[in-house]
Protein backbone atom coordinates (compact mmCIF):
# COMPACT_ATOMS: atom_id res chain seq x y z
CA UNK A 1 0.00 0.00 0.00
CA UNK A 2 1.18 3.69 -0.96
CA UNK A 3 2.05 5.71 2.11
CA UNK A 4 0.33 8.98 1.90
CA UNK A 5 3.08 11.05 0.56
CA UNK A 6 3.11 9.00 -2.78
CA UNK A 7 -0.72 10.03 -3.18
CA UNK A 8 -0.92 12.83 -5.61
CA UNK A 9 -4.96 13.79 -4.21
CA UNK A 10 -6.18 13.12 -0.87
CA UNK A 11 -9.65 12.85 0.67
CA UNK A 12 -10.44 14.48 4.09
CA UNK A 13 -12.67 12.15 6.62
CA UNK A 14 -14.16 13.54 9.96
CA UNK A 15 -14.93 11.12 12.38
CA UNK A 16 -12.53 8.73 10.89
CA UNK A 17 -11.85 6.22 14.03
CA UNK A 18 -15.45 5.18 14.08
CA UNK A 19 -17.40 1.94 12.83
CA UNK A 20 -18.31 4.18 9.50
CA UNK A 21 -14.79 5.73 9.31
CA UNK A 22 -12.67 3.09 9.57
CA UNK A 23 -14.64 1.37 6.59
CA UNK A 24 -14.33 4.46 4.54
CA UNK A 25 -10.85 5.15 5.14
CA UNK A 26 -10.42 1.27 3.42
CA UNK A 27 -12.39 2.32 0.70
CA UNK A 28 -10.95 5.40 -0.25
CA UNK A 29 -7.39 3.93 0.26
CA UNK A 30 -8.32 1.48 -2.27
CA UNK A 31 -9.40 4.94 -4.70
CA UNK A 32 -5.86 6.00 -4.78
CA UNK A 33 -6.44 8.77 -2.56
CA UNK A 34 -4.18 9.73 0.50
CA UNK A 35 -6.31 9.91 3.57
CA UNK A 36 -6.12 12.75 6.66
CA UNK A 37 -8.40 11.59 9.28
CA UNK A 38 -9.51 13.95 11.52
CA UNK A 39 -10.88 13.05 15.07
CA UNK A 40 -10.35 14.18 18.83
CA UNK A 41 -8.43 10.95 20.13
CA UNK A 42 -5.07 11.44 19.21
CA UNK A 43 -4.28 7.80 20.54
CA UNK A 44 -6.94 6.63 17.92
CA UNK A 45 -5.83 8.33 15.01
CA UNK A 46 -2.39 7.02 15.78
CA UNK A 47 -3.68 3.68 15.78
CA UNK A 48 -5.50 4.21 12.82
CA UNK A 49 -2.17 5.76 10.76
CA UNK A 50 -0.07 3.00 12.03
CA UNK A 51 -2.47 -0.05 10.45
CA UNK A 52 -2.98 2.01 7.18
CA UNK A 53 0.08 3.88 5.77
CA UNK A 54 -2.24 5.92 3.54
CA UNK A 55 -3.70 8.04 6.58
CA UNK A 56 -2.29 11.33 7.67
CA UNK A 57 -3.64 11.96 11.39
CA UNK A 58 -5.13 15.09 11.89
CA UNK A 59 -6.31 15.66 16.06
CA UNK A 60 -8.79 18.47 15.69
CA UNK A 61 -12.10 19.17 17.83
CA UNK A 62 -14.86 19.35 14.67
CA UNK A 63 -16.87 21.20 17.39
CA UNK A 64 -15.00 24.45 17.82
CA UNK A 65 -13.68 26.75 15.01
CA UNK A 66 -9.98 25.95 16.20
CA UNK A 67 -10.56 22.86 13.80
CA UNK A 68 -10.14 25.08 10.88
CA UNK A 69 -6.67 25.84 11.32
CA UNK A 70 -5.97 22.79 12.29
CA UNK A 71 -7.40 20.77 8.94
CA UNK A 72 -5.77 22.93 6.78
CA UNK A 73 -2.55 23.07 7.68
CA UNK A 74 -2.63 19.09 7.27
CA UNK A 75 -3.51 19.67 3.70
CA UNK A 76 -0.34 19.67 1.45
CA UNK A 77 -2.22 18.38 -1.75
CA UNK A 78 -5.35 18.64 -4.04
CA UNK A 79 -8.16 17.54 -2.14
CA UNK A 80 -10.59 15.21 -3.97
CA UNK A 81 -13.25 14.54 -1.53
CA UNK A 82 -13.79 15.88 2.14
CA UNK A 83 -16.03 13.84 4.13
CA UNK A 84 -18.05 14.88 7.16
CA UNK A 85 -19.36 11.48 9.51
CA UNK A 86 -19.19 12.37 13.08
CA UNK A 87 -21.36 11.01 15.46
CA UNK A 88 -23.15 12.58 17.85
CA UNK A 89 -24.31 12.09 21.57
CA UNK A 90 -26.93 9.82 22.34
CA UNK A 91 -29.70 11.94 24.90
CA UNK A 92 -32.70 9.98 24.74
CA UNK A 93 -36.32 11.07 23.03
CA UNK A 94 -37.85 14.24 22.52
CA UNK A 95 -39.46 14.39 25.95
CA UNK A 96 -36.55 13.95 28.42
CA UNK A 97 -33.31 15.23 26.29
CA UNK A 98 -31.30 17.95 27.28
CA UNK A 99 -32.34 20.90 25.02
CA UNK A 100 -28.73 22.02 25.31
CA UNK A 101 -27.94 18.70 23.40
CA UNK A 102 -29.93 19.88 20.34
CA UNK A 103 -27.75 22.65 19.64
CA UNK A 104 -24.77 20.33 20.41
CA UNK A 105 -25.84 17.78 18.13
CA UNK A 106 -26.26 20.87 15.42
CA UNK A 107 -23.04 22.70 15.90
CA UNK A 108 -21.52 18.99 15.10
CA UNK A 109 -22.93 17.88 12.06
CA UNK A 110 -23.79 21.64 10.56
CA UNK A 111 -21.37 23.50 12.04
CA UNK A 112 -18.56 20.98 12.02
CA UNK A 113 -19.33 20.50 7.99
CA UNK A 114 -18.78 24.01 7.19
CA UNK A 115 -15.44 24.02 9.42
CA UNK A 116 -14.42 21.13 7.02
CA UNK A 117 -15.32 22.72 4.21
CA UNK A 118 -14.03 25.89 5.04
CA UNK A 119 -10.62 24.68 5.96
CA UNK A 120 -10.45 22.38 2.66
CA UNK A 121 -11.85 25.49 0.45
CA UNK A 122 -8.69 26.81 -1.21
CA UNK A 123 -7.79 22.71 -2.45
CA UNK A 124 -11.20 21.82 -3.73
CA UNK A 125 -11.75 22.34 -7.48
CA UNK A 126 -13.98 20.80 -10.16
CA UNK A 127 -14.89 17.34 -9.59
CA UNK A 128 -14.11 17.55 -6.07
CA UNK A 129 -16.88 16.46 -3.70
CA UNK A 130 -18.68 17.37 -0.47
CA UNK A 131 -19.94 14.37 1.66
CA UNK A 132 -22.06 14.79 4.98
CA UNK A 133 -23.44 11.18 6.52
CA UNK A 134 -26.43 12.01 7.60
CA UNK A 135 -29.11 9.53 8.95
CA UNK A 136 -32.40 7.98 8.89
CA UNK A 137 -33.81 9.85 11.37
CA UNK A 138 -33.71 13.01 10.00
CA UNK A 139 -35.91 12.27 7.18
CA UNK A 140 -38.25 9.79 9.48
CA UNK A 141 -38.25 10.93 12.83
CA UNK A 142 -38.77 9.12 15.95
CA UNK A 143 -39.65 9.85 19.39
CA UNK A 144 -36.48 8.07 20.90
CA UNK A 145 -33.62 9.64 19.00
CA UNK A 146 -34.52 13.40 19.47
CA UNK A 147 -30.71 15.05 19.09
CA UNK A 148 -29.85 12.80 15.82
CA UNK A 149 -32.95 13.38 14.23
CA UNK A 150 -33.17 17.76 14.84
CA UNK A 151 -29.24 17.58 13.54
CA UNK A 152 -29.53 15.09 10.40
CA UNK A 153 -32.54 17.31 9.24
CA UNK A 154 -30.64 20.64 9.06
CA UNK A 155 -27.47 18.98 7.61
CA UNK A 156 -29.55 18.23 4.85
CA UNK A 157 -30.58 21.51 3.91
CA UNK A 158 -27.47 22.67 4.58
CA UNK A 159 -26.00 20.33 1.86
CA UNK A 160 -28.52 21.85 -0.44
CA UNK A 161 -27.35 25.00 -0.11
CA UNK A 162 -23.59 24.13 -0.39
CA UNK A 163 -24.24 22.28 -4.06
CA UNK A 164 -25.91 25.98 -4.68
CA UNK A 165 -22.39 27.82 -3.51
CA UNK A 166 -19.99 25.40 -4.98
CA UNK A 167 -21.96 24.69 -8.21
CA UNK A 168 -20.05 27.47 -10.25
CA UNK A 169 -17.08 25.96 -9.32
CA UNK A 170 -18.02 22.23 -10.38
CA UNK A 171 -17.77 21.24 -6.94
CA UNK A 172 -20.73 19.04 -5.96
CA UNK A 173 -21.99 18.76 -2.60
CA UNK A 174 -23.74 15.22 -1.37
CA UNK A 175 -25.88 13.63 1.50
CA UNK A 176 -25.50 9.83 2.45
CA UNK A 177 -28.56 9.21 4.68
CA UNK A 178 -28.06 5.23 6.38
CA UNK A 179 -30.62 3.63 8.23
CA UNK A 180 -30.09 2.27 11.81
CA UNK A 181 -26.46 0.42 11.25
CA UNK A 182 -25.03 -2.34 13.17
CA UNK A 183 -22.89 -0.79 15.37
CA UNK A 184 -21.90 0.32 19.01
CA UNK A 185 -23.95 3.29 18.57
CA UNK A 186 -27.11 1.73 17.44
CA UNK A 187 -26.69 -0.53 20.69
CA UNK A 188 -26.54 2.20 22.83
CA UNK A 189 -29.73 4.39 20.94
CA UNK A 190 -31.68 0.23 21.60
CA UNK A 191 -30.39 0.71 25.15
CA UNK A 192 -32.04 3.69 25.81
CA UNK A 193 -35.17 2.92 24.01
CA UNK A 194 -35.57 -0.50 25.75
CA UNK A 195 -35.17 1.09 29.30
CA UNK A 196 -38.45 3.75 28.28
CA UNK A 197 -40.34 0.59 27.44
CA UNK A 198 -38.98 -1.47 29.62
CA UNK A 199 -37.91 -3.97 27.16
CA UNK A 200 -34.91 -6.02 26.28
CA UNK A 201 -32.40 -4.20 23.72
CA UNK A 202 -32.30 -7.20 21.83
CA UNK A 203 -36.16 -6.65 21.23
CA UNK A 204 -35.92 -3.44 19.85
CA UNK A 205 -32.71 -3.97 17.72
CA UNK A 206 -35.32 -7.04 16.23
CA UNK A 207 -38.04 -4.20 15.86
CA UNK A 208 -35.47 -2.20 14.21
CA UNK A 209 -34.72 -4.82 11.88
CA UNK A 210 -38.68 -5.57 10.95
CA UNK A 211 -39.08 -2.26 9.84
CA UNK A 212 -36.40 -2.54 6.88
CA UNK A 213 -38.25 -4.14 3.72
CA UNK A 214 -35.00 -6.80 4.04
CA UNK A 215 -35.48 -6.91 7.70
CA UNK A 216 -31.57 -6.23 8.17
CA UNK A 217 -29.30 -2.95 9.83
CA UNK A 218 -27.11 -1.09 7.25
CA UNK A 219 -23.81 -2.06 7.52
CA UNK A 220 -20.69 0.57 7.45
CA UNK A 221 -19.08 -0.97 4.56
CA UNK A 222 -22.54 -0.27 2.50
CA UNK A 223 -21.85 3.34 3.54
CA UNK A 224 -18.25 3.15 2.56
CA UNK A 225 -19.07 1.94 -0.68
CA UNK A 226 -21.97 4.96 -1.54
CA UNK A 227 -18.87 7.03 -0.23
CA UNK A 228 -16.53 6.01 -3.19
CA UNK A 229 -19.69 5.78 -5.30
CA UNK A 230 -19.74 9.46 -5.38
CA UNK A 231 -16.29 9.58 -6.63
CA UNK A 232 -17.52 8.44 -10.31
CA UNK A 233 -17.80 11.71 -12.67
CA UNK A 234 -21.60 10.78 -13.41
CA UNK A 235 -22.15 11.86 -9.78
CA UNK A 236 -22.14 14.91 -10.82
CA UNK A 237 -25.65 14.87 -11.54
CA UNK A 238 -26.65 13.86 -7.78
CA UNK A 239 -25.25 17.04 -6.36
CA UNK A 240 -27.45 18.30 -3.77
CA UNK A 241 -29.58 15.24 -3.51
CA UNK A 242 -29.74 12.36 -0.53
CA UNK A 243 -28.44 8.85 -1.21
CA UNK A 244 -30.78 6.39 0.77
CA UNK A 245 -29.41 3.62 2.12
CA UNK A 246 -31.81 2.69 4.85
CA UNK A 247 -32.91 -0.83 3.35
CA UNK A 248 -36.07 0.08 2.30
CA UNK A 249 -37.08 1.84 5.65
CA UNK A 250 -38.43 5.24 4.28
CA UNK A 251 -42.47 5.20 4.01
CA UNK A 252 -42.40 9.29 2.71
CA UNK A 253 -42.55 9.89 -1.19
CA UNK A 254 -39.93 11.31 -2.22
Amino acid sequence: MKPYAEREACAILVGATGAFGTAITRRLLDAGLGVIAVARSADSLQALSAQYPGVRACAADIGNDSAIAAIAAAIDKPVRMVVHGPGVAVVGGILTAPTASMVDAVNIKVGGLLRLVRAADTQLSAGSRIVAIGGHYGLEPTAYAAAAGVANAALLNVVRQLSMAYGPRGITAHSIVPGPADTERLRRVAATRAEQRGCSTDEVLDEMRAESSLGVLTTPEQIAWAVTLLLAPEADAMTGSSLMLDAGRRRGLP
